[in-house]
């Protein structure tokens, strides 16, 4: 199996195992907005159901179930096809791309089975809360993090190669 490949398996396996197993922990052990503080003032698990995308956009929208479904498989298909040209060394790449595919699916698994999405880490500062959220997007935010210092280091690598040519 091609090192890129590997790391797929392994980080969209995990990813999705953690983020099944802690929604389905909090949707079984926890009544709706119930919350248990973590940290006092900063972090709190709170149970949510988010019929929207981040930050409940798109909430109220009458068709958002098909519509949220239809732009997780375009945007999956596309990781997919991405993932595929990746070269060899591209390996901060893989996981980023890993990640967010993760993120999207987990996600998607949630819309899919209940119609909306189960969030439950909420972060806060007194009276200033964080949208919750739950370690799909979690994945899908860190990986996009990671893909764009990703980029960004590659645009270097690539004028720094262009200078010494």
């Amino acid at each position: 199996m091609k090192p890129n490949y590997r790391i797929f398996s392994i980080i969209t396996g995990a990813s999705l195992v953690l983020d099944q197993a802690t929604k389905v922990v909090v949707d079984r052990t926890m009544a709706l907005y119930q919350s248990i503080p973590v940290i006092d003032g900063l972090f709190s698990i709170t149970y949510m159901r988010n019929k929207g995308a981040a930050f409940s956009f798109l909430s109220t929208f009458d068709y958002r179930r098909p519509f949220f479904i239809a732009v997780t498989l375009v945007a999956i298909v596309v990781i997919a096809v991405t993932f595929r040209k990746l070269r060899d060394d591209q390996r901060l790449t893989a996981v980023s791309l890993s990640l967010i595919f993760s993120g999207a699916v987990g996600n998607l698994i949630d819309r899919v089975r209940l119609g909306e999405v189960i969030d439950f880490l909420d972060v806060y500062w007194k009276t200033h809360h964080w949208p919750a959220f739950n370690v799909a997007d979690s994945a899908i935010c860190v990986g996009v993090a990671l893909l764009a210092f990703d980029m960004i280091r590659e645009e270097r690598r690539h004028t720094s190669d262009r200078g010494n040519g």
